[in-house]
Protein backbone atom coordinates (compact mmCIF):
# COMPACT_ATOMS: atom_id res chain seq x y z
CA UNK A 1 0.00 0.00 0.00
CA UNK A 2 1.13 3.60 -1.17
CA UNK A 3 2.13 6.40 1.46
CA UNK A 4 -1.12 8.14 0.06
CA UNK A 5 -3.05 5.34 0.87
CA UNK A 6 -1.64 5.03 4.12
CA UNK A 7 -2.40 8.75 5.15
CA UNK A 8 -6.20 8.59 3.83
CA UNK A 9 -6.98 5.15 6.09
CA UNK A 10 -5.85 7.03 8.65
CA UNK A 11 -8.38 9.27 10.74
CA UNK A 12 -5.84 11.75 11.48
CA UNK A 13 -4.55 12.63 8.63
CA UNK A 14 -7.53 12.46 6.47
CA UNK A 15 -9.25 14.50 8.87
CA UNK A 16 -6.28 17.07 8.27
CA UNK A 17 -6.04 16.68 4.49
CA UNK A 18 -9.77 17.18 4.23
CA UNK A 19 -9.40 20.66 6.38
CA UNK A 20 -6.51 21.66 3.79
CA UNK A 21 -8.79 21.01 0.65
CA UNK A 22 -11.91 22.53 2.22
CA UNK A 23 -9.83 25.85 3.19
CA UNK A 24 -7.72 25.83 0.65
CA UNK A 25 -10.28 26.10 -1.74
CA UNK A 26 -11.91 28.88 0.04
CA UNK A 27 -8.69 30.62 0.27
CA UNK A 28 -7.76 30.68 -3.25
CA UNK A 29 -10.99 31.88 -4.05
CA UNK A 30 -11.14 34.59 -1.88
CA UNK A 31 -7.12 35.88 -2.20
CA UNK A 32 -8.18 36.58 -6.18
CA UNK A 33 -11.11 37.54 -5.28
CA UNK A 34 -10.36 40.18 -3.46
CA UNK A 35 -8.37 42.51 -5.44
CA UNK A 36 -11.15 41.93 -8.26
CA UNK A 37 -13.47 43.30 -5.56
CA UNK A 38 -11.08 46.18 -4.67
CA UNK A 39 -10.48 47.41 -8.40
CA UNK A 40 -13.84 47.28 -9.11
CA UNK A 41 -15.07 49.38 -6.15
CA UNK A 42 -11.79 51.82 -6.53
CA UNK A 43 -10.66 51.23 -9.72
CA UNK A 44 -7.58 51.38 -8.13
CA UNK A 45 -4.65 49.51 -9.28
CA UNK A 46 -2.25 49.82 -6.36
CA UNK A 47 -5.30 49.40 -3.86
CA UNK A 48 -5.93 46.42 -5.55
CA UNK A 49 -2.40 45.68 -5.10
CA UNK A 50 -2.58 46.31 -1.51
CA UNK A 51 -4.65 43.21 -0.82
CA UNK A 52 -1.94 41.09 -1.25
CA UNK A 53 0.53 42.84 0.52
CA UNK A 54 -1.69 43.02 3.56
CA UNK A 55 -2.24 38.87 3.63
CA UNK A 56 1.72 38.48 3.55
CA UNK A 57 2.67 41.18 5.74
CA UNK A 58 2.44 39.25 9.35
CA UNK A 59 5.02 36.72 7.24
CA UNK A 60 7.31 39.13 8.33
CA UNK A 61 6.67 38.98 12.17
CA UNK A 62 6.08 35.25 11.93
CA UNK A 63 8.24 34.05 14.87
CA UNK A 64 6.45 36.44 17.62
CA UNK A 65 3.06 34.74 15.85
CA UNK A 66 4.59 31.20 16.55
CA UNK A 67 5.96 32.09 20.38
CA UNK A 68 2.09 32.92 21.19
CA UNK A 69 0.74 29.40 19.07
CA UNK A 70 3.32 28.10 21.35
CA UNK A 71 1.86 29.23 24.65
CA UNK A 72 -1.11 27.53 23.83
CA UNK A 73 -1.30 24.30 25.70
CA UNK A 74 -3.51 22.83 23.63
CA UNK A 75 -2.45 23.65 19.79
CA UNK A 76 -5.42 22.08 17.99
CA UNK A 77 -7.64 24.62 19.61
CA UNK A 78 -5.54 27.36 17.62
CA UNK A 79 -6.66 25.77 14.43
CA UNK A 80 -10.54 25.70 15.92
CA UNK A 81 -10.72 29.27 16.89
CA UNK A 82 -8.45 30.92 13.90
CA UNK A 83 -10.89 29.16 11.28
CA UNK A 84 -14.17 29.94 13.33
CA UNK A 85 -12.88 33.47 14.20
CA UNK A 86 -12.41 33.66 10.02
CA UNK A 87 -15.68 32.73 9.17
CA UNK A 88 -17.53 35.46 11.36
CA UNK A 89 -14.92 38.06 9.80
CA UNK A 90 -15.50 36.93 6.39
CA UNK A 91 -18.85 37.68 7.01
CA UNK A 92 -18.49 41.26 8.34
CA UNK A 93 -17.69 41.59 4.06
CA UNK A 94 -21.19 41.02 3.46
CA UNK A 95 -21.53 45.04 4.51
CA UNK A 96 -18.84 46.08 1.88
CA UNK A 97 -21.06 48.04 -0.93
CA UNK A 98 -18.66 51.21 -1.71
CA UNK A 99 -15.09 52.52 -2.13
CA UNK A 100 -15.99 54.10 1.50
CA UNK A 101 -16.57 50.79 2.91
CA UNK A 102 -12.93 49.17 1.26
CA UNK A 103 -11.36 49.35 4.47
CA UNK A 104 -12.75 47.09 5.93
CA UNK A 105 -11.82 44.39 3.31
CA UNK A 106 -8.08 45.74 4.05
CA UNK A 107 -8.55 44.85 7.56
CA UNK A 108 -9.75 41.12 6.97
CA UNK A 109 -7.16 40.40 4.63
CA UNK A 110 -4.71 41.34 6.81
CA UNK A 111 -6.47 39.42 9.29
CA UNK A 112 -6.49 36.32 6.99
CA UNK A 113 -2.38 36.83 7.20
CA UNK A 114 -2.17 36.85 10.64
CA UNK A 115 -4.69 33.73 10.71
CA UNK A 116 -2.07 31.83 7.83
CA UNK A 117 0.54 32.21 10.02
CA UNK A 118 -0.97 30.74 13.18
CA UNK A 119 -2.51 28.18 11.18
CA UNK A 120 0.80 27.13 9.64
CA UNK A 121 3.04 27.26 13.30
CA UNK A 122 -0.12 25.67 14.87
CA UNK A 123 -0.50 22.27 12.05
CA UNK A 124 3.43 22.39 12.46
CA UNK A 125 2.99 21.87 15.67
CA UNK A 126 0.42 19.29 15.74
CA UNK A 127 1.44 16.42 13.40
CA UNK A 128 4.32 14.95 14.61
CA UNK A 129 1.85 13.51 17.55
CA UNK A 130 -1.13 13.10 15.56
CA UNK A 131 0.81 11.47 12.43
CA UNK A 132 2.82 8.46 12.47
CA UNK A 133 6.07 9.60 11.86
CA UNK A 134 6.69 7.55 8.86
CA UNK A 135 4.07 9.45 7.14
CA UNK A 136 4.89 13.02 8.01
CA UNK A 137 6.65 13.40 4.19
CA UNK A 138 3.57 11.96 2.74
CA UNK A 139 0.88 14.21 4.71
CA UNK A 140 3.47 17.18 3.90
CA UNK A 141 3.26 16.06 0.07
CA UNK A 142 -0.14 15.34 0.01
CA UNK A 143 -1.05 19.31 1.66
CA UNK A 144 0.89 20.46 -1.36
CA UNK A 145 -0.48 18.75 -3.96
CA UNK A 146 -4.01 19.87 -2.53
CA UNK A 147 -3.17 23.44 -1.88
CA UNK A 148 -2.06 23.65 -5.58
CA UNK A 149 -4.55 22.27 -6.92
CA UNK A 150 -7.22 24.22 -4.96
CA UNK A 151 -4.96 27.22 -6.45
CA UNK A 152 -6.14 25.81 -10.08
CA UNK A 153 -9.62 25.20 -10.00
CA UNK A 154 -10.63 27.86 -6.81
CA UNK A 155 -9.74 31.38 -8.90
CA UNK A 156 -11.88 30.20 -11.81
CA UNK A 157 -14.68 29.08 -9.79
CA UNK A 158 -14.28 32.67 -7.74
CA UNK A 159 -14.23 35.04 -10.25
CA UNK A 160 -16.88 33.11 -11.59
CA UNK A 161 -19.24 33.34 -8.48
CA UNK A 162 -18.18 37.13 -8.58
CA UNK A 163 -19.30 38.18 -11.64
CA UNK A 164 -22.78 36.19 -10.98
CA UNK A 165 -23.27 37.36 -7.36
CA UNK A 166 -20.50 39.86 -6.60
CA UNK A 167 -17.72 39.49 -3.62
CA UNK A 168 -20.46 38.85 -0.62
CA UNK A 169 -21.13 35.77 -2.28
CA UNK A 170 -17.46 34.41 -2.20
CA UNK A 171 -16.91 35.69 0.95
CA UNK A 172 -20.03 33.78 2.57
CA UNK A 173 -18.41 30.43 0.78
CA UNK A 174 -14.92 31.07 2.45
CA UNK A 175 -16.82 31.57 5.79
CA UNK A 176 -18.57 28.47 5.27
CA UNK A 177 -15.20 26.33 4.05
CA UNK A 178 -13.80 27.77 7.37
CA UNK A 179 -16.38 26.38 9.30
CA UNK A 180 -15.65 22.81 7.88
CA UNK A 181 -12.40 22.97 7.77
CA UNK A 182 -12.88 23.71 12.06
CA UNK A 183 -14.92 20.74 12.20
CA UNK A 184 -12.50 18.23 10.34
CA UNK A 185 -9.70 19.79 12.66
CA UNK A 186 -11.77 18.84 15.81
CA UNK A 187 -12.08 15.50 14.55
CA UNK A 188 -7.81 15.56 14.85
CA UNK A 189 -6.56 13.37 17.95
CA UNK A 190 -3.21 12.68 19.29
CA UNK A 191 -1.95 9.11 18.94
CA UNK A 192 -2.25 6.71 21.98
CA UNK A 193 0.69 6.09 23.33
CA UNK A 194 2.73 9.11 23.73
CA UNK A 195 4.11 10.68 26.87
CA UNK A 196 2.46 13.25 28.52
CA UNK A 197 3.99 16.49 28.56
CA UNK A 198 3.20 20.18 28.71
CA UNK A 199 4.08 21.99 25.47
CA UNK A 200 3.72 25.70 26.89
CA UNK A 201 5.82 24.83 29.89
CA UNK A 202 9.05 26.00 28.89
CA UNK A 203 6.89 29.81 28.41
CA UNK A 204 5.92 29.81 31.81
CA UNK A 205 9.18 29.36 33.25
CA UNK A 206 11.28 31.06 31.38
CA UNK A 207 9.83 34.13 29.81
CA UNK A 208 7.85 34.66 26.49
CA UNK A 209 10.87 36.69 25.24
CA UNK A 210 13.63 34.13 26.20
CA UNK A 211 11.43 30.83 25.11
CA UNK A 212 11.77 33.17 21.25
CA UNK A 213 15.65 33.55 21.41
CA UNK A 214 16.19 30.53 22.31
CA UNK A 215 14.06 29.12 19.70
CA UNK A 216 16.24 31.33 17.15
CA UNK A 217 19.22 29.60 18.73
CA UNK A 218 17.60 25.90 18.29
CA UNK A 219 17.32 26.46 14.75
CA UNK A 220 20.47 28.29 14.49
CA UNK A 221 22.86 25.46 16.00
CA UNK A 222 20.92 22.46 14.25
CA UNK A 223 23.33 22.75 11.50
CA UNK A 224 21.55 19.73 9.23
CA UNK A 225 18.51 22.35 9.42
CA UNK A 226 19.99 25.28 9.09
CA UNK A 227 21.22 24.51 5.86
CA UNK A 228 18.12 22.74 4.37
CA UNK A 229 16.46 26.24 5.52
CA UNK A 230 19.18 28.61 3.93
CA UNK A 231 18.87 26.33 1.00
CA UNK A 232 15.24 26.66 0.75
CA UNK A 233 15.39 30.61 1.28
CA UNK A 234 17.86 30.96 -1.73
CA UNK A 235 15.89 28.79 -3.73
CA UNK A 236 12.79 30.62 -2.92
CA UNK A 237 14.48 34.18 -3.55
CA UNK A 238 15.24 33.19 -6.74
CA UNK A 239 12.15 32.12 -7.88
CA UNK A 240 10.71 35.51 -6.85
CA UNK A 241 13.19 37.12 -9.41
CA UNK A 242 12.55 34.49 -12.12
CA UNK A 243 8.48 34.87 -11.37
CA UNK A 244 9.09 38.55 -12.00
CA UNK A 245 10.47 37.89 -15.37
CA UNK A 246 6.91 36.05 -16.67
CA UNK A 247 5.48 39.19 -18.40
CA UNK A 248 8.72 39.86 -19.94
CA UNK A 249 9.53 36.26 -21.34
CA UNK A 250 5.79 36.23 -22.44
CA UNK A 251 5.80 39.47 -24.43
CA UNK A 252 9.93 39.97 -25.53
CA UNK A 253 11.18 36.34 -25.60
CA UNK A 254 7.73 34.19 -26.76
CA UNK A 255 6.07 37.19 -28.38
CA UNK A 256 2.71 36.23 -27.25
CA UNK A 257 -0.51 37.69 -25.93
CA UNK A 258 -0.76 38.17 -22.15
CA UNK A 259 -3.03 35.34 -21.58
CA UNK A 260 -0.40 32.89 -22.38
CA UNK A 261 1.21 33.52 -18.80
CA UNK A 262 -1.99 31.92 -17.05
CA UNK A 263 -1.46 28.94 -19.14
CA UNK A 264 1.82 28.65 -18.07
CA UNK A 265 0.79 29.08 -14.15
CA UNK A 266 -1.49 26.01 -14.98
CA UNK A 267 1.38 24.19 -16.17
CA UNK A 268 3.49 25.44 -13.11
CA UNK A 269 0.72 24.57 -10.87
CA UNK A 270 0.20 20.85 -12.06
CA UNK A 271 3.66 20.34 -12.15
CA UNK A 272 2.89 21.58 -8.06
CA UNK A 273 0.31 18.99 -7.65
CA UNK A 274 2.79 16.00 -9.06
CA UNK A 275 5.97 17.24 -7.14
CA UNK A 276 3.59 17.27 -3.60
CA UNK A 277 2.37 13.48 -4.24
CA UNK A 278 6.03 12.68 -5.32
CA UNK A 279 7.72 14.08 -2.04
CA UNK A 280 6.71 11.37 0.53
CA UNK A 281 8.10 8.78 -1.47
CA UNK A 282 10.95 9.84 -3.32
CA UNK A 283 12.09 11.52 0.73
CA UNK A 284 11.76 8.03 2.34
CA UNK A 285 14.31 6.86 -0.55
CA UNK A 286 17.08 9.98 -0.57
CA UNK A 287 18.47 11.92 1.95
CA UNK A 288 16.84 14.95 2.77
CA UNK A 289 20.02 17.29 1.55
CA UNK A 290 20.09 15.30 -1.47
CA UNK A 291 16.59 15.17 -1.87
CA UNK A 292 17.01 19.14 -1.86
CA UNK A 293 19.92 18.77 -3.97
CA UNK A 294 17.92 17.50 -6.48
CA UNK A 295 15.49 19.66 -6.31
CA UNK A 296 17.17 22.51 -6.60
CA UNK A 297 19.20 21.49 -9.16
CA UNK A 298 15.59 20.52 -11.86
CA UNK A 299 14.65 24.15 -10.50
CA UNK A 300 17.46 26.05 -11.68
CA UNK A 301 17.56 23.73 -15.08
CA UNK A 302 13.72 25.32 -15.33
CA UNK A 303 14.72 29.12 -14.62
CA UNK A 304 17.80 28.40 -17.31
CA UNK A 305 15.45 27.33 -20.08
CA UNK A 306 12.98 30.18 -19.48
CA UNK A 307 15.35 32.31 -21.57
CA UNK A 308 15.06 30.48 -24.42
CA UNK A 309 12.82 31.92 -27.50
CA UNK A 310 11.06 28.79 -27.81
CA UNK A 311 7.14 28.21 -26.49
CA UNK A 312 8.06 24.53 -25.52
CA UNK A 313 10.81 24.46 -23.56
CA UNK A 314 9.53 27.54 -21.69
CA UNK A 315 6.21 25.20 -21.01
CA UNK A 316 8.74 22.41 -19.56
CA UNK A 317 10.38 25.08 -17.44
CA UNK A 318 7.45 25.93 -15.91
CA UNK A 319 6.48 22.17 -14.99
CA UNK A 320 9.89 21.96 -13.58
CA UNK A 321 9.55 24.80 -11.68
CA UNK A 322 6.15 23.79 -10.12
CA UNK A 323 7.65 20.09 -9.33
CA UNK A 324 10.53 21.07 -8.06
CA UNK A 325 9.57 23.61 -5.32
CA UNK A 326 7.11 21.62 -3.44
CA UNK A 327 10.49 19.31 -3.11
CA UNK A 328 12.29 21.67 -0.82
CA UNK A 329 9.75 23.15 0.99
CA UNK A 330 8.50 19.24 2.02
CA UNK A 331 11.86 18.36 3.12
CA UNK A 332 12.12 21.62 5.15
CA UNK A 333 8.83 21.21 6.78
CA UNK A 334 9.37 17.60 7.63
CA UNK A 335 12.49 18.27 8.65
CA UNK A 336 11.43 21.12 11.01
CA UNK A 337 8.65 18.27 12.34
CA UNK A 338 11.43 15.59 13.40
CA UNK A 339 13.65 17.66 14.84
CA UNK A 340 12.67 20.46 16.83
CA UNK A 341 10.97 20.02 20.35
CA UNK A 342 7.53 20.00 20.48
CA UNK A 343 7.72 22.88 22.89
CA UNK A 344 9.40 25.31 20.36
CA UNK A 345 7.55 23.83 17.13
CA UNK A 346 5.09 26.97 16.79
CA UNK A 347 7.60 29.47 16.58
CA UNK A 348 10.55 27.78 14.80
CA UNK A 349 7.95 26.49 12.32
CA UNK A 350 6.76 30.37 12.43
CA UNK A 351 10.67 31.62 11.73
CA UNK A 352 11.15 28.94 9.18
CA UNK A 353 8.00 30.25 7.31
CA UNK A 354 9.48 33.74 7.17
CA UNK A 355 12.98 32.80 6.03
CA UNK A 356 11.50 30.57 3.40
CA UNK A 357 9.00 32.92 1.98
CA UNK A 358 10.24 35.98 2.76
CA UNK A 359 12.83 35.93 0.21
CA UNK A 360 10.35 35.32 -2.55
CA UNK A 361 8.61 38.48 -1.94
CA UNK A 362 12.27 40.67 -2.06
CA UNK A 363 12.82 38.83 -5.20
CA UNK A 364 9.71 39.70 -6.92
CA UNK A 365 10.81 43.02 -6.28
CA UNK A 366 14.31 42.70 -7.20
CA UNK A 367 13.12 40.97 -10.04
CA UNK A 368 10.63 44.14 -11.22
CA UNK A 369 13.10 46.71 -10.79
CA UNK A 370 15.74 44.55 -12.83
CA UNK A 371 14.08 44.32 -15.59
CA UNK A 372 13.84 48.36 -16.09
CA UNK A 373 17.69 48.67 -16.33
CA UNK A 374 18.62 44.69 -17.53
CA UNK A 375 17.41 42.66 -19.82
CA UNK A 376 15.05 39.23 -18.45
CA UNK A 377 17.05 37.03 -19.89
CA UNK A 378 20.39 37.92 -18.50
CA UNK A 379 18.36 38.09 -15.21
CA UNK A 380 17.49 34.83 -15.42
CA UNK A 381 20.60 33.09 -16.67
CA UNK A 382 22.22 34.96 -13.45
CA UNK A 383 19.30 33.77 -10.77
CA UNK A 384 20.00 29.95 -12.93
CA UNK A 385 23.60 30.84 -11.57
CA UNK A 386 22.58 31.38 -7.93
CA UNK A 387 20.69 28.76 -7.69
CA UNK A 388 23.05 26.23 -8.73
CA UNK A 389 25.67 27.87 -6.15
CA UNK A 390 22.71 26.73 -3.80
CA UNK A 391 23.02 23.07 -4.77
CA UNK A 392 27.43 23.44 -3.82
CA UNK A 393 26.18 24.98 -0.68
CA UNK A 394 23.46 22.19 -0.06
CA UNK A 395 26.18 19.08 -1.04
CA UNK A 396 29.55 20.52 0.27
CA UNK A 397 30.79 18.96 3.35
CA UNK A 398 31.64 22.08 5.72
CA UNK A 399 34.13 21.73 8.31
CA UNK A 400 31.90 21.50 11.38
CA UNK A 401 33.46 20.56 15.14
CA UNK A 402 30.48 17.91 16.03
CA UNK A 403 31.37 17.61 19.36
CA UNK A 404 30.31 21.13 19.87
CA UNK A 405 27.11 20.53 17.86
CA UNK A 406 26.61 17.30 20.02
CA UNK A 407 26.73 19.62 22.96
CA UNK A 408 24.31 22.34 21.67
CA UNK A 409 21.71 19.61 20.86
CA UNK A 410 22.28 18.43 24.61
CA UNK A 411 21.82 21.23 26.15
CA UNK A 412 18.67 21.88 24.10
CA UNK A 413 17.42 18.49 25.08
CA UNK A 414 17.32 19.39 28.88
CA UNK A 415 15.60 22.87 28.69
CA UNK A 416 12.78 21.75 26.15
CA UNK A 417 10.69 18.50 26.62
CA UNK A 418 11.07 16.12 23.65
CA UNK A 419 8.77 15.70 21.11
CA UNK A 420 5.89 14.40 20.15
CA UNK A 421 3.42 15.25 23.11
CA UNK A 422 0.16 14.53 23.41
CA UNK A 423 -0.98 17.21 25.49
CA UNK A 424 1.02 19.68 23.03
CA UNK A 425 -2.07 18.39 20.65
CA UNK A 426 -4.95 18.08 23.16
CA UNK A 427 -6.46 15.77 25.34
CA UNK A 428 -9.17 13.36 23.78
Amino acid sequence: MSGSSHVLRDRNGAAYLGAVVVSGFGTSAMMLVAGIWVMTLTKSTSLAALVTFLVWAPTLVGPVIGAVVDKVRQRRLVLIVSNLVMAVLLLSLLLVRSADQVWLLFVVMFLYGISFVASDAAETAILPSAIPDNLLADVNGLRMSASEGMKLVAPLAGAGLFSLLGGSAVAALDAATFVLAAYLCALIRPRPGLPVTTGAESDHTEGWLRGLVESTRLLWHHAALRRLVLVGSVTMFVAGVGGATVFAIVDQGLHRAPALVGVLAAVQGGGAVVGGLLAGPLMKRLSARLFVAMAVVLFAVGVLMRATPSLSPVVVASFLGGLSLPWVLVVVATSVQRDIPSAYLGRVAATVHMLTFAPNALGQALGAGLLVFVGYRMILLVAGAIALLAVLGCLWRFPVDRKQAGEEAGRADEQVPARPTAESVDAP
